[in-house]
């Protein structure tokens, strides 16, 4: 791919910005000169993540969750008045509960669509007059290979990514033209503690920062051709 451009003058938004993926695709956003909105549930892990990015008035921490839609309508709006638009927008918040479909409780389920797939909807729906405004932007959903590759105990969560990545492609279908670049990015296992999972004895997994990379990839990528959709594996997993 070619070398990442700088985004000065460039505003963002990373929902689930606080931690992980959100925190480390937020910090290369603001290496590269852009200026970013991160969100996240809890106060204090906001609080924490603006100090560790050191960005200054390039960066803004909204709590919001993005399953409600006064909230990412706060966000946007905030955004927009701290940093005057809006061009780039990362979906990247998510929840994950594994448990047998016969043991799933309802509330379960719906904080897993509602938060994975309704909430990318509505920061989508809230963000695309701005990018619009702008002559045209970018918007990047962080799905997972759970969407295409179900487990057992996963159901909920598989299906909710595996909605994301049929919502991502209708989206980039119709805002193409809007010169509104949409992909989806589908890692495999990634060093984050995400679901309860342990870091402890998973140097083959990803890093958040390999993930973040793919990101700034994408922004780089030539206007004449848009990859839609990008799988990102562990190079060599643990073999069972």
């Amino acid at each position: 791919m070619t070398s990442t451009p700088q985004l000065d003058g460039r505003v963002a938004i990373v929902t689930g910005g606080s931690r992980g993926i959100g925190l480390a695709t937020a910090s290369a956003l603001l290496s590269l000169g852009a200026r970013v909105a991160i969100t996240g549930r809890s106060t204090p892990h906001l609080k924490e993540a603006a100090t560790r990015l050191q960005g200054g008035d390039h960066v803004l921490s909204v709590q919001a969750d993005v399953s409600r839609e006064a909230d990412v309508d706060r966000l946007v709006t905030e955004t927009v008045d701290k940093f005057g638009g809006l061009d780039i927008l990362i979906n990247n918040a998510g929840v994950g509960r594994f448990a047998n479909v016969a043991d799933l409780a309802t509330e379960g389920w719906n904080s897993i669509i509602e938060t994975n797939l309704t909430g990318v909807f509505l920061c989508c729906r809230a963000a695309i007059p701005h990018l619009k405004r702008r002559g045209g932007g970018w918007i990047i959903n962080i799905s997972s290979l759970a969407g295409r590759n179900p487990f057992a105990g996963g159901a909920a969560y598989c299906a909710s990514k595996a909605g994301l990545n049929a919502f991502t492609e209708s989206l980039m279908l119709e805002t193409r033209y809007d010169n509104i670049r949409v992909s989806v990015i589908m890692p495999g296992s990634v060093q984050t503690g995400f679901g309860g999972n342990e870091s402890a004895g998973a140097d083959w997994k990803l890093l958040p920062e390999d993930v973040a990379q793919v990101v700034t990839d994408l922004i780089s990528h030539p206007a004449r051709s848009l990859p839609s959709k990008v799988e990102l594996r562990p190079s060599k997993p643990k073999q069972r």
